[in-house]
């Protein structure tokens, strides 16, 4: 059954709660002061059941300006608002601020309840609906129904109750499979029960049991219980008001405006990129880094602004903007938000969260507006693939696109499918994780090693390849290690490069020694092959080469390189040829003795005792033997 949260909006004393208590039978002020004052300065929090059968959350908000910040608190997670007009009064200061907060916003249901009706006669009233028609032109109440009501008489509380039960109808239902979040409005502590939080929960679900954590900070906890509108529950849904128990953590440790989310879900930040605009009324005109309030879920925080594409702001523009914060907050995508001037406090604009985890932005930079026209106007796909490239270098998993952007790993795991499709990011599989990058980050990767081992091969002609583990530390050192080794693998199965032991080389890349080099290098290989198993050291082949040693050194490095001489343990070197002899006569003697020992490795190739020792154990690193006592078997 689709959830909803019913918000009163209005000036002072205009009626509000006493309309509520009319159309719900409770009182909603519970401070002693509210009652002795006879004005609401919290929240206040019921509900009741409209005529389809579905029970409606109720969030009365406070009329002064004084409390405009708790009254923002609660509007944040409405779906239908009762903008409550005093008959005798007409619109006032709070009435303007209250409807310009509720526009800026973007809720888009509600109804206008002319309170204090009997209070008047029906020429005044008439006169009263004539100017409210004309106030609210160019806001989403403009075509809305103004009710008369007197809640001493009951009059139109019946109609008012009829009313938001249609518009109930027509409101969006809260995406229950999103991220699970709950801005916290109240804290407070029982005694047997411990601490409780309440909010309206956005988006999402909670169940008992479950582990929780405190945004911003990393106090964690378990929902020990829930209630929903007052009775218990095993889940809340979003478009609840929900209060929740949670085991763990002390009332202290929480407090109005942080966030409860699922432990991890969530990124804290000192910067948001918005979509951000004036009050065609507002009284001022802002400058780039202008300190101003930001209200944003049940938050409040002071920041500066910074203009993306201009240096100032007049009454009625939107621009881009940055609000760099001077408090972490929590926030995702597409959230509203209201700013406030700093002093004097009053309400002059609002707007979108575009990004809420962005890198500091340059002014009068192309490239950013055209990254956050896409944010704006972009659908999940755009937005997640944008996100994508931007976070390439570090080679990000789905968990990590989840937290950024505030969505459930199920929903990015079905965009990146989508993405993958259209060939714009590549996926590498770790372990459980999937891992991202864009297309063009990848083919920005390829160019980059390719240019690298192209200069490699100019300048080292006898050498078969640059060291893997030095493309990967240039390249690719902000990925983990698997990683980088599975980007390389990609490139070598696309044919791009080829693998040389332990280096890389272009794919058409052949060592070619000239007519010196090519003499030299045939004597190298006939003093290792007739040497067969009795290992040589490269200092002990200048002796029988009368070559300058740079010249028998880069020759014998390149030998070393395209695996012709084999180097184990330290600076044993053989050539291939007996090497593969000496496996092949290893691995036969043990499968017709059952074993051989060290004696009888020396004994078989005809070798010394050190070259014996150092060659079994070469076999037991690479796994052909294995140690059991004295003897080796076959692994």
């Amino acid at each position: 059954m689709k959830n909803v949260i019913i918000g009163t909006a209005g000036h002072i004393d205009h009626g509000k709660t006493t309309l509520i208590k009319a159309i719900t039978g409770r009182e909603t002020d519970r401070l002693k002061e509210e009652k002795e004052r006879g004005i609401s300065i919290e929240l206040g929090f019921t509900y009741f059941d409209l005529p389809s059968g579905r029970r409606a959350g109720i969030i009365d908000v406070p009329g002064h300006e004084k409390f405009i910040k708790n009254m923002l608190s609660g509007v944040m997670g409405i779906d239908v608002v009762v903008l409550a007009i005093a008959a005798d009064e007409g619109i006032m200061p709070q009435t303007k601020e209250h409807l310009d907060i509720l526009n800026l916003l973007g809720i888009e249901k509600g109804l206008i309840a002319l309170t204090k009706s009997d209070l008047v006669d029906e020429e005044w009233l008439a006169l009263v609906e004539e100017d409210i028609r004309e106030r609210i032109k160019g806001t989403f109440l403009e075509e809305s129904p103004i009710i008369p009501v007197s809640s001493t008489t009951k009059m139109g509380i019946q109609e008012v109750i009829e009313t938001i039960d249609e518009l109930t109808e027509e409101v969006k239902e809260r995406d229950i499979t999103g991220t699970s979040i709950l801005p916290v409005d109240r804290v407070f502590s029982m005694q047997g029960f411990g601490s409780i939080v309440t909010g309206t929960l956005t988006s999402g679900k909670f169940e008992i049991g479950e582990e929780i954590q405190v945004f911003p900070g990393n106090k964690t906890g378990r929902i020990r219980s829930i209630q929903v509108h007052g009775s218990d529950s095993n889940t809340a849904y979003a478009g609840q008001r929900v209060a929740i128990n949670i085991a763990g953590l002390k009332k202290t440790e929480i407090e109005r405006g942080n966030v409860i989310a699922p432990i991890g879900s969530m990124e804290p930040t000192m910067m948001v990129d918005v979509k951000l605009k004036l009050l065609k009324d507002s009284q001022r005109i802002i400058d780039n880094r202008t300190r101003l309030r930001l209200y944003i879920g049940s938050s409040e925080v002071l920041c500066r602004v910074v203009f993306l594409d201009r240096e100032q702001m007049t009454p009625g523009e939107s621009c881009y903007a940055q609000l760099r914060l001077e408090e972490e907050i929590v926030a995702k995508r597409g959230d509203r938000f209201i700013i406030r001037f700093y002093s004097p406090m009053m309400t002059i604009g609002g707007g979108e969260i575009l990004e809420p985890n962005p890198p500091k932005r340059k002014r009068f930079d192309e490239e950013v507006i055209k990254e956050l026209e896409i944010k704006e106007t972009g659908d999940i796909a755009d937005i997640i693939e944008k996100i994508i490239k931007d976070k390439s270098k570090h080679f990000p998993n789905v968990k990590d696109i989840s937290v950024l952007t505030v969505m459930t790993e199920e929903r990015i795991l079905k965009t990146i499918d989508e993405l993958s499709k259209d060939h714009k990011v590549l996926t590498f599989s770790l372990l459980k994780d999937l891992y991202i990058i864009h297309k063009d980050y990848g083919d920005y990767l390829s160019e980059k090693i390719t240019e690298e081992l192209k200069k490699f091969h100019e300048k080292n002609p006898l050498k078969s390849g640059m060291p893997k583990e030095e493309i990967r530390s240039k390249y690719l050192g902000l990925a983990k290690q698997k990683l980088g080794d599975s980007f390389i693998n990609m490139l070598i199965k696309d044919d791009i490069i080829k693998p040389i032991n332990e280096n890389l080389a272009l794919k058409d890349f052949e060592v070619k020694f000239n007519i010196a080099q090519n003499e030299i290098k045939e004597k190298i290989e006939k003093i290792f092959l007739d040497s067969r198993f009795t290992a040589l050291k490269r200092e002990e082949i200048y002796d029988y080469l009368k070559y300058e040693k740079k010249a028998i050194d880069q020759v014998f490095g390149a030998l070393i390189d395209m695996g012709i001489l084999i180097r184990f343990k330290e600076e044993n070197i053989v050539h291939k040829e007996s090497y593969a002899e000496a496996i092949t006569k290893t691995k036969d003697f043990i499968r017709t003795n059952g074993s051989i020992s060290v004696a009888q490795l020396r004994d078989l190739l005809n070798t010394n005792r050190k070259f014996a020792i150092a060659f079994i154990e070469y076999l037991d690193d690479i796994k052909i033997t294995k140690r059991v006592g004295d003897t080796r078997v076959l692994s």
